[in-house]
């Protein structure tokens, strides 16, 4: 297998990615849902972080830090440091903002690698629905260092178009800070492993074309 295809298995395996009928937030009817908070052992997190890490080789993105946005961020940021340095001998920074900035001994409002101007920063996420995370994380980033934001990372591109646009989260992000938005796999991954069989979902393969159709973006 494809490590896209081992880890759509892997999402499947960790309870992460089910199949079934849900109302998502926006109140749309959906064949499948995506729940990161399913990740739980310390396995699923060292497994994670090396498909991070293997998203960022396979795109050849720069990358000296890896910020993660507290509070979930922070263990994929983690993660992915660890299995950059483990599987691919890069070595690379991590950070990590505060939710509230510290008043005392150093303070400030980020942990871990202090930022710099210039410094190659990918921001790592575990899904985007609103793209909300970048539109917090960047005015902070910033505010350390005019540091070169290179892309985000998140684990599933769901290639769907927002409310009240015709455009995804993702192909917002690139039309308001002009950062592109790298995904370990996206949805037409997830029903191409459903109809090579390796993963179950048949039963739910129509209804994700369907719903593919109606509210999808390429």
């Amino acid at each position: 297998m494809t490590y896209k295809e081992e880890f759509i298995k892997f999402m499947v395996d960790s309870g992460v990615l089910t199949f079934g009928d849900f109302t998502l937030k926006s109140g749309r009817k959906a064949p499948y849902f995506i729940n990161c908070g399913n990740y739980k052992t310390g396995k699923q997190l060292s497994n994670l972080g090396k498909y991070y890490a293997e998203c960022i080789k396979d795109n050849n993105i720069p990358v000296e830090t890896i910020f993660g946005p507290a509070y979930k961020g922070i263990p994929l940021a983690v993660s992915t440091v660890v299995a950059l340095s483990d599987k691919f001998d890069i070595d690379v920074s991590y950070c990590f903002d505060r939710k509230e900035a510290k008043d005392h001994g150093e303070g400030g409002m980020f942990v871990g690698k202090k930022l710099a101007d210039g410094e190659k920063v990918i921001i790592i996420d575990d899904v985007m629905t609103s793209g909300k995370a970048l539109r917090e994380s960047m005015p902070k980033l910033k505010s350390a260092a005019d540091v070169d934001v290179t892309a985000m990372v998140i684990t599933v591109d769901r290639m769907e178009k927002a409310l009240d646009t015709e455009l995804s989260a993702v192909q917002q992000a690139y039309e308001d800070f002009g950062i592109r938005v790298y995904s370990i796999v996206n949805i037409n991954d997830i029903i191409k492993a459903i109809e090579d069989g390796i993963v179950d979902g048949k039963d739910y393969l129509d209804k994700m074309i369907a719903y593919r159709k109606e509210y999808g973006v390429e």
